[in-house]
C-alpha cells in the first residue's frame, strides 16, 4: 500500500505542475484549474489511503480514469508526447495501481 500512496503523491504533484506549465506556456486557465483540482484530489486520495483505504483508492481510481479518458483521446488526436502522452501513461499506471491495491486488500 505504501508504494501506491507514493505513486499517487508523485502523480498528484506532476498533475499540478503540468497545470501550472500549461498556464504559463499557453495562458490556459483551464489547465491550471483542472490540473490543480485533479492533482489535489490525487494527493488527498494518497493521504487518506492508510486510514480510509476504500475512499482513497476509489478517489484515485476515478480521477485516474477521468484523466486517462481525456488524455488518451487527446494523444490519439494530436500525437503529442507532452503533455498528452505522458499523462496518458501516468493515468494508466494510476488505474493499474489502484486496481492492484484494491485486489490486495
Amino acid at each position: 500500500m505504501e508504494a501506491t500512496k507514493i505513486y499517487f503523491i508523485i502523480f498528484g504533484l506532476l498533475t499540478i505542475a503540468g497545470g501550472i506549465v500549461g498556464y504559463v506556456k499557453a495562458g490556459s486557465a483551464a489547465s491550471i484549474i483542472a490540473g490543480s483540482i485533479t492533482g489535489v484530489l490525487l494527493l488527498v486520495a494518497a493521504f487518506i489511503m492508510p486510514e480510509h483505504r476504500v475512499a482513497g483508492l476509489a478517489t484515485a481510481l476515478i480521477v485516474s480514469l477521468l484523466l486517462a479518458a481525456y488524455f488518451i483521446r487527446k494523444y490519439l488526436s494530436t500525437g503529442a508526447l507532452m503533455p498528452a502522452g505522458m499523462m496518458s501513461v501516468l493515468s494508466i499506471i494510476g488505474i493499474i495501481a489502484a486496481i492492484v491495491a484494491w485486489v490486495k486488500r
